[in-house]
């Protein structure tokens, strides 16, 4: 959800007429073995934006190096919570996705 907050989203809106996404499909590909603890870097990118759906695109690096553990995307729809249905991604939230479209990838840390 950090993805989200960072471009002016605010999941934590109750009103009735509250909407955002939804995950819908999700693939990871397992590319060296990692051991826990381990400190990794995880990128992410908006790679597709579609009408009512975009489509999030990620990899898992081991700390300080160009690594990949790991990599996959996410395909997520934009949900009227309400109505219980897709709906058309909001054209300030459009603008936000198409940024990370054009290469404003986002990494952070995760220690774990």
């Amino acid at each position: 959800m950090g993805y989200f907050r960072g471009r002016g989203w605010d999941s934590r809106d109750t009103s009735p007429t509250r909407q955002g996404p939804v995950v819908v499909t999700q693939t990871f590909n397992y590319r060296r073995q990692l051991h826990y603890p381990a400190d990794v870097e995880v990128g992410l990118a908006c790679t597709e934006v579609r009408r009512r759906s975009f489509v999030l695109s990620y990899g898992v690096f081991r700390k300080g190096s160009d690594e990949l553990i790991g990599d996959g995307s996410s395909v997520l729809v934009w949900l009227d919570y309400g109505a219980g249905h897709a709906m058309e991604i909001p054209s300030e939230v459009r603008v936000h996705l198409r940024r990370g479209k054009e290469g404003d990838e986002h990494r952070w840390r995760e220690e774990g």
